[in-house]
């Protein structure tokens, strides 16, 4: 699936305009501020109905007004032989609008309850300054990253990670009641309840997440070595809990009861899991040079697109937002090389970038200056 069209109304800086983008390759080019990675965030909305950004939906409402609307137009089924996937519906238009403080999405005119729906129309992978914090920042968002890319592939993640976080906040309203009221909170029952549901559903994850990341890690340690001429990078999956039975963890949490209720909180699980980048036997991130960490970055975004589409049959749209000029030449052809097939892609760049070096006949070309685009 690729976008025709991006229609956009009150929404950050972007003119509202329709656009078109049917193009394999996709330029914006202009100075910064002027609304490159904002067109970028439209289209992402398009695939998720939320922001790259991780801000609310309120702020992507333009300055001064109370309500947006982002809309595109596709074509094309996104599967490599051109034919539909078996059960999957073909839309052509998504609408996502935001007023009264209230967030709708359309396919084809019908309200659809349930943004999961939205994720297999036209997956897209957005590669940006933010990545960094999958290399640099806390576990959590190591762990948002590998959900993301198990969740493209596997939308029945998704329902398991949805399950076993309700069961988690439930959880953990007790635990906070009993840490505050000690002597009127009898939480035995209660956990002997829920503790079986949080096992159930968190080994679900771990054995997905397991199993996943043992080839995300050759996928990605590969392309790593392809383009920096560094061998022997991994991933490792360490799980918070070492158990690998239902009973085995059940047996754990009822043991780290009386832990979980002094603090309020169930301190281990699958929201604990955490991701490694090991070269050796050692961990690399913390290790490597900020070079290299943000071409990890940038490879973690690649190696993602190409399990979506070895895991799928289907070639993701790419959002590419100044990746390219943190590089130097030699290895930003090394990166150009090591994208996998997409079924569009969209660049930005800074006037002064080369960026003709990289057109080629089936690109469109487009100067972005105060939200507004114009054909180069």
């Amino acid at each position: 699936m690729i976008f025709r069209t991006l229609r956009t109304l009150g929404f950050r800086n972007l003119a509202d305009a329709e656009t078109n983008i049917q193009g394999k390759d996709v330029f914006l080019v202009g100075e910064n501020g002027q609304g490159k990675t904002n067109f970028l965030e439209a289209i992402y909305f398009c695939s998720y109905a939320s922001s790259f950004r991780g801000v609310s939906d309120r702020e992507v409402v333009r300055e001064g007004e109370q309500q947006s609307a982002v809309a595109a137009h596709f074509a094309g089924s996104g599967a490599r032989d051109g034919s539909p996937d078996k059960g999957v519906m073909l839309y052509d238009q998504v609408l996502i609008t935001y007023e009264h403080r209230q967030k709708n999405v359309y396919l084809d005119g019908k309200r659809i309850e349930d943004r999961r729906d939205l994720l297999g129309v036209a997956p897209s992978i957005v590669f940006c300054h933010e990545d960094m914090e999958f290399v640099t920042g806390s576990p959590e968002r190591r762990r948002w990253f590998f959900d993301q890319t198990l969740g493209l592939a596997d939308p029945g993640y998704l329902e398991d990670l949805r399950k076993y976080r309700r069961v988690l906040k439930t959880r953990n309203t007790l635990l906070k009641t009993a840490a505050e009221h000690p002597a009127g909170t009898s939480l035995g029952p209660m956990l002997d309840a829920l503790d079986p549901q949080l096992a159930f559903y968190g080994l679900k994850l771990m054995e997905k997440r397991e199993t996943a990341a043992a080839g995300f890690s050759e996928t990605f340690g590969a392309l790593y070595e392809q383009v920096t001429g560094l061998d022997q990078l991994g991933l490792r999956y360490a799980p918070s809990w070492k158990a690998l039975t239902l009973e085995d963890i059940q047996g754990f949490l009822a043991e780290h009861r009386e832990q979980d209720r002094a603090s309020g909180l169930t301190l281990s699980g699958p929201h604990r899991d955490r991701y490694l980048f090991i070269r050796g036997q050692r961990e690399f991130a913390g290790q490597a040079s900020t070079g290299q960490r943000r071409l990890l970055a940038l490879l973690l975004r690649v190696a993602q697109a190409r399990r979506f589409s070895e895991l799928t049959g289907k070639d993701p749209v790419l959002l590419l937002d100044d990746v390219l000029l943190e590089l130097d030449p030699e290895k930003r052809w090394k990166f150009l090389g090591a994208l996998p097939e997409y079924a569009q892609a969209f660049f930005t760049f800074l006037p002064d970038e080369p960026y003709h070096r990289y057109r080629t006949s089936r690109a469109l070309v487009y100067q972005v200056s105060q939200g507004s685009l114009s054909s180069a």
